[in-house]
């Protein structure tokens, strides 16, 4: 049986991540303004949290830079517009995405203001993962790792790419549950896998959760009493299809005063609800609960949802194999 103190949340380890504008981007293609990035800035300086996630750094010579909003490509001068000399306590991370990067858009870090390189990849991406974590390590920055899509990984594949990742100068390997098709007993395994390969390289453990079926909350907080210190949030959940973890949930439930309430709720009043307002959507919704049971990814939930469509049993007869 796991301590009572685990499961209270409170450890001087954890780490809490805002990941808004890079996953929630991916609702709104980026179209985040400056007044909104700043405010949630702000607010995370208030509340406490981390690290926040400022955005994708994707290349510009995959992406078509005249369809997104700046915060897909993420350049060091558009963070300094929001942030300054950022002289707080609130370090920031940019994601990249294995195939979709470009490593020579990666200043030296004594001349970035970003702190964290966060590596994104599938299992079968381990060698180009590793390349850029070496890369950016070397550069000067803290790197995580975010392993994708591990629902669709054997056990013996994981442990594979874990201790592959594990022999880097990498600072955190993330779970990430991309389908939200996991439950929380089979996070806690996976969570035990993780801390294994953390102890013996003596790296962190951090999780990465969607909300397909309503256990994006859930598996982080099981994660958490398992033993795993990184844990990433959104505000209101916004994040890709379903969401993430809802940041005003995490800062609840952790019991570390550092932690506040309620500039999380006072920016969801103020900003948050905007966005729904005017119309972009994201949540938990049938279509992704589907996608999650099939443990699938939400491409065709997405698109479901882009169509309005509300033919949910046609759906999933369409996408049940």
């Amino acid at each position: 049986m796991k301590e009572v103190s685990k499961l209270l949340g409170y450890r001087e380890s954890i780490k809490v991540v805002d990941a808004t504008l890079r996953d929630g981007g991916l609702v709104n293609d980026f179209y985040f303004t400056d007044e909104f990035v700043k405010k949630l800035y702000q607010t995370n300086i208030d509340a406490g949290v981390d690290y926040m996630e400022m955005g994708y750094r994707a290349s510009k010579k995959v992406f078509d830079e005249s369809k997104f909003g700046k915060w897909k490509f993420c350049n060091d001068d558009h963070i300094r517009e929001i942030v300054g000399d950022n002289d707080t306590n609130l370090k920031l991370a940019i994601m990249a995405d294995i195939g979709r990067h470009d490593k020579d858009d990666f200043d030296q870090k004594v001349n970035s203001p970003v702190d964290l390189v966060r590596v994104a990849a599938y299992i079968h991406q381990m060698p180009e993962a590793i390349d850029m974590i070496e890369d950016a390590a070397k550069k000067g920055y803290e790197t995580s790792c975010n392993i994708m899509a591990i629902s669709h990984a054997q056990e013996e594949d994981m442990r594979v790419a874990l201790d592959m990742i594990g022999k880097t100068p990498v600072d955190v390997i993330y779970i990430v549950d991309s389908f939200g098709s996991i439950y929380p007993e089979q996070m806690a395994r996976i969570a035990d896998l993780y801390l294994e390969f953390a102890a013996k390289y003596n790296k962190k453990v951090g999780i990465h959760a969607h909300n397909n079926q309503q256990l994006a909350f859930a598996n982080t907080i099981e994660a958490c009493g398992d033993g795993v210190d990184w844990l990433d949030g959104t505000y209101l959940a916004m994040g890709r299809g379903a969401g993430n973890c809802a940041m005003e949930l995490l800062l609840g439930f952790l019991k570390n005063p550092k932690y506040k309430v309620y500039p999380v709720f006072k920016f969801i009043e103020d900003y948050m609800m905007k966005l729904k307002d005017d119309g972009i959507v994201w949540g938990y919704d049938l279509q992704y609960l589907m996608t999650g049971q099939l443990n699938q990814h939400p491409r065709t939930a997405i698109q479901f949802t882009k169509d309005k469509r509300r033919d949910y049993a046609e759906f999933y007869k369409e996408i049940y194999e």
